[in-house]
């Protein structure tokens, strides 16, 4: 198989390019420079924000099987690059997400029953949700809908994140000590490993699927309480996991996703749409999704083997709890409670 991969040097679009190298098809990466693909792939440089990013690209010449899209910015860029490929790639795949679903998500709401968000294929940048949507539209006008698969990610974590998520996590449990840990403690948890996403991407363009497929673990396939126990076990240090009421977590300010990355209250529309996702249909399309130790495990190696300091994309929003505003909910330091009340220490 030949493939393209649009991007392939940071998490997502890296994964892909390793995955495809093992089963030993033929990789481009068109990519800006910025960082060096996985070794054995072929390389085109260009930036697809600019102008003429796309010349190398159009001046190549070369046929793929498919192209691997991961772009998450102005829409116009993917319908750019989708009118170039069309009669030189069979198959495009977007890397999309779930969140381009409208606001809130039906429970249990199958991929094309659910409504989307507005956007269009030619937009410059304006949110997330947009953004990846615009997306999608810019594949299905130049590929149509058998010629398209959009995978709609969810929570998507393992090495190489540089989204800030885990790797804040394991850095902040390594510091050792007590550490606010966002209850109920067997919350059930969705993500989904890279590594799997990418494997369960390739074996879907070998079966020439098309159509959006929501990705992420099943629900429950794992737990607050299992994800953060694994982060102590895999950087052996002395952390003291403090379970902590949502309420009071909540009325201290603190941010559930951001200053708390992963954890969102249970009982609400978001924890609804970033936790009980129906994967019904990725799942008889062949996803499976390794345990959640072997995901925390392998990032940590990861994590410590570059320096201990997670690569950030500079367009997401910054990940974690400041130390002083951790050790004040701790202590009890919100209105109305005790220091009983805002932890219970196993």
């Amino acid at each position: 198989m030949r493939l393209l991969v649009l991007g392939g040097t940071e998490f997502v679009g890296r994964a892909v390019v390793e995955a495809a190298l093992g089963r030993g098809w033929e990789v481009t990466v068109f990519h800006r420079g910025r960082h060096e693909p996985p070794p054995g792939a072929r390389a085109l440089h260009g930036d697809r924000t600019t102008p003429d990013g796309l010349a190398a690209l159009a001046a190549d010449g070369g046929t793929w099987d498919a192209v691997v899209d991961t772009w998450s910015a102005a829409p116009r860029a993917v319908r750019d690059t989708a009118r170039l490929l069309t009669g030189r790639t069979g198959r495009y795949v977007y890397v999309s997400s779930r969140s381009v679903y409208a606001w809130p998500p039906p429970p249990g709401a199958a991929e094309e029953g659910a409504p989307v968000e507005g956007a269009s294929a030619g937009a410059e940048a304006s949110d997330y949700p947009r953004d990846k949507r615009g997306g999608e539209l810019a594949v299905l006008e130049s590929f149509g809908a058998e010629a398209s698969l959009l995978v709609r990610a969810g929570l998507v974590l393992g090495p190489y994140e540089n989204v800030g998520r885990l790797p804040w996590w394991l850095t902040r449990i390594a510091r050792g000590g007590p550490v606010l840990a966002p209850g109920p403690r067997e919350l059930p948890l969705q993500f989904i490993d890279v590594r799997d996403l990418a494997a369960w991407l390739l074996g879907a363009v070998e079966q020439e699927l098309s159509g959006p497929y929501d990705l992420v673990s099943p629900p429950g396939h794992t737990t607050m309480g299992e994800l953060l126990e694994a982060c102590v076990r895999a950087t052996g240090q002395d952390a003291e996991l403090c379970w902590t009421d949502p309420r009071v977590i909540l009325e201290a300010g603190v941010e559930p996703w951001t200053e708390l990355p992963v954890w969102v209250p249970p009982g609400g529309e978001m924890y609804d749409a970033l936790h009980r996702s129906d994967v019904s249909r990725a799942l008889a399309a062949g996803l499976v999704c390794r345990p959640a130790d072997e995901t925390v495990a392998d990032t940590w190696r990861w994590l410590t083997g570059i320096g201990g300091v997670a690569p950030m994309r500079p367009d997401r929003t910054a990940k974690g709890l400041a130390p002083e505003k951790e050790a004040k909910v701790l202590a009890g330091g919100v209105p109305g409670t005790t220091p009983q009340e805002a932890a219970s220490h196993d």
